[in-house]
C-alpha cells in the first residue's frame, strides 16, 4: 500500500497549498491512501467543516486532529457525521467523534488509521499507549488490515519514540505531529514499523511555527499579552512522509520524506 501523510496544515497558506497539490501527488506517487493532519487549518486554530470538505474533495482520505480539535465549535456536529475525520482516541469517553477510521480501498484492502495525543507538556488525557493497544488487539496487523497508521500528536520527542518502539512490528507506521518542525529521523524500526518523530508543517516557514514572526517574537521579549497570533501567509512548504507497505505483513518496506515548495530544501520520494 502506498501512503502519503502530510504534516499539520497551518492556516490558509498551508490549506490551499495542500488542496492544490494533492491531485497531482496522488497521480505522481500512485497513492492508495492520503492522510493529513488538519488541526491548524482554520486560521491556525482548529478546522472548519467547509475546509475539511475541501480537503476530502482534493484527495485526502482521512483527516486527523490534535490539541486544537475543538477550537472551531462548528466541527462538533460535523465530526459526529464524518467518520474519516478523527480526533485523538484517548479523549475521555463521550467526547464527540471517533479516534479511529477504517478505510476500505477499491480493491478491498483495508487500512486502520488512529489518532492519539501525548501527555508530556500537553493536556492530561487518558493513556495513549493503552488506548492504542486495545485497538491493535482487536484488529491485528495483516490479519484484519493490510495497514495500520498512527498519528501521535505530541510535544516530547521521547514520548513519540517510546510510543513507536512499543508498537514496532505491530503497526505499519507511526508519525509524530504537533511541533511543526520536520525531523530528519525517518526510518524503518527493527520490527518493520515506519517512523518519523515529526512530519513538520504545511505552511510558511518564514515564521514562528507557522505564525507571523512579529507577534510571536514579541511574546518572548515582553512576556505580556499582546497582538493575537496570526498564520503567516507567505509561500508554503508542504512537508510529509511517503511510505510503501507490504500487503502480506503490513510492515513498511520503503520510507521517504516529502518537501515541496517554499523555503526548505525540496525532497521528493523516488517512485
Amino acid at each position: 500500500m502506498r501512503i502519503l501523510f502530510l504534516g499539520d496544515l497551518v492556516g490558509r497558506s498551508g490549506r490551499e497549498a495542500a488542496i492544490a497539490a494533492l491531485p497531482a501527488l496522488r497521480r505522481t506517487l500512485r497513492l492508495d491512501l492520503v492522510l493529513v493532519n488538519a488541526e491548524n487549518a482554520s486560521h491556525g486554530f482548529g478546522l472548519a467543516p467547509e475546509m475539511a470538505a475541501a480537503l476530502f474533495a482534493a484527495g485526502a482520505d482521512v483527516l486527523t486532529l490534535g490539541n486544537h480539535s475543538w477550537d472551531r465549535k462548528e466541527i462538533i456536529p460535523y465530526i459526529a457525521q464524518t467518520p474519516r475525520l478523527i480526533r485523538p482516541l484517548n479523549y475521555p469517553p463521550g467526547t464527540p467523534g471517533a479516534g479511529v477510521a477504517e478505510i476500505t480501498l477499491a480493491d478491498g484492502r483495508r487500512a486502520v488509521v488512529m489518532n492519539l495525543m501525548g501527555r508530556l507538556f500537553m493536556e492530561l488525557l487518558d493513556c495513549p499507549f493503552r488506548a492504542a493497544a486495545e485497538i491493535i488487539a482487536k484488529q491485528p496487523l495483516a490479519a484484519s488490515a493490510q495497514a495500520i497508521i498512527i498519528d501521535f500528536h505530541a510535544e516530547a520527542t521521547s514520548e513519540k519514540m517510546a510510543f513507536a518502539h512499543s508498537f514496532d512490528g505491530k503497526v505499519s507506521l507511526v508519525v509524530g505531529t504537533h511541533t511543526h518542525c520536520p525531523t530528519a529521523d525517518h526510518q524503518i524500526l527493527p520490527g518493520g514499523t515506519g517512523y518519523q518523530s515529526d512530519l513538520g508543517m504545511c505552511g510558511d516557514y518564514d515564521s514562528v511555527i507557522g505564525m507571523k514572526k512579529e507577534a510571536a517574537v514579541a511574546r518572548f521579549w515582553r512576556k505580556v499579552p499582546g497582538e493575537k497570533l496570526q498564520p503567516a501567509e507567505g509561500e508554503t512548504t508542504l512537508c510529509g512522509l511517503f511510505v510503501e507497505t507490504d500487503d502480506k505483513t503490513g510492515l513498511a518496506c520503503t520510507i521517504a520524506p516529502l518537501r515541496q515548495g517554499g523555503r526548505l530544501q525540496p525532497v521528493m520520494p523516488e517512485v
